[in-house]
């Protein structure tokens, strides 16, 4: 199915790996022209290489960090005046912060509420003008199930992500008569760095795929595994596609069928 998306520009924060680069990945093979960017100028590059000749004239890549109201606004008029414009927002730049109420410090917790608003209200803001001048805007907050099923040792995490659902929702309507759609979705685990670093702190004496097989069912993940990145994009791209035109205030879950919520 073709998905509309060939010669759209789609801004994606923190493309470097994990979920960001794949659906810069996934964006380049639908045609679409893409802006990345990311706060390790090697790590941008490396996967920048990575991605091949589909981004040699395509790709356009940015240090930024999301907290610079400023920088972001750079980075997106560069963005606009490359390539004629701006018709998608990927707004995915974050990490979760594995503390408890006991752990989490005041700055913890200032550091997580302003690296999460911060990297939807900057890019937003920065691409708002750009978008409404699109005829298929569309922006994705990339969240967590934590939003509607927070742990306690991810008790900073839990919150802020739920702050950004609630923020999307408001979103979608403020912006609707813009013309732009904006919509979430939400992970599960997902097999990203943050993983792979997290098995080698813990070194639990076992596999890799050991390792997340037992924390799959310790998480209640009814498909019995982490998720892929890719995976993720596709819902990703599929939100962004002309063709989701009718869809905005929603949220899609890509958690492999974790839920202690039917909402």
């Amino acid at each position: 199915m073709d998905l509309g998306l060939a010669d759209r520009t789609v801004v994606v924060t923190g493309g470097s790996s994990g979920v960001g680069l794949a659906t810069v990945r996934a964006l380049l093979d639908e045609g679409a022209r893409v802006a990345t960017c990311g706060r390790d100028a090697d790590r941008l590059a490396t996967a920048a290489a990575s991605l091949g000749d589909a981004g040699r004239d395509r790709l356009l890549t940015g240090v930024c960090d999301v907290r610079d109201a400023d920088a972001v606004g750079r980075f997106v008029r560069r963005t606009a005046e490359e390539f004629g414009g701006v018709d998608g927002l990927v707004n995915n730049a974050g990490q979760s912060r594995m503390k408890g109420l006991d752990a989490a410090t005041d700055e913890d917790w200032r550091d997580e509420l302003e690296l999460k608003f911060a990297g939807v209200l900057h890019p937003v803001r920065a691409a708002r003008p750009y978008l409404a001048a699109s005829d298929a805007a569309s922006v994705v907050n990339i969240n967590a199930v934590l939003a509607k099923q927070p742990e306690p040792r991810l008790i900073t995490t839990s919150a802020a992500r739920a702050g950004i659902l609630n923020l999307s929702k408001s979103l979608s309507a403020e912006l609707a008569a813009d013309g732009i759609r904006v919509n979430s979705v939400c992970l599960g685990l997902v097999d990203t760095g943050q993983w792979a670093r997290r098995y080698a702190a813990a070194d639990p004496g076992t596999s890799y795929q050991e390792w997340q097989a037992e924390l799959a069912t310790d998480r209640g993940i009814a498909l019995g595994r982490l998720g892929r990145a890719d995976e993720v994009a596709y819902a990703v791209v599929a939100l962004l596609s002309p063709r989701a035109s009718y869809i905005t205030g929603t949220a899609v879950d890509v958690c492999g069928g974790v839920g202690r919520s039917i909402l």
